[in-house]
């Protein structure tokens, strides 16, 4: 297995970890999204431009999911009275 391979099945593996775990916390939609991207970088690399383009996609609909999740999400740090 070639270098760029395994970079391939390192990300591609990453965003399905992620993905399995987006219910839990939105950091792992923003891991998808993070994911998503090495997708793209990998897939532009291997010359499979459209699979890029698409991971492109993906990374702008899961990042801007993200964003909303956050809003979303309760505080952690709960304020002094």
């Amino acid at each position: 297995m070639d270098a760029l391979s395994l970079f391939g099945l390192a990300a591609v593996s990453f965003t399905l970890l992620c993905y399995a775990k987006e219910a839990g916390s939105h950091w792992w939609t923003l891991g998808f999204a993070f994911g998503c991207v090495l997708g793209s970088i990998y897939g532009f690399l291997q010359g499979a431009w459209p699979f890029g383009v698409v991971e492109l996609i993906w990374t702008v609909v899961s990042f801007r999911r993200w964003l909303n999740l956050r809003q979303d999400a309760p505080s952690a740090v709960e304020p002094l009275a």
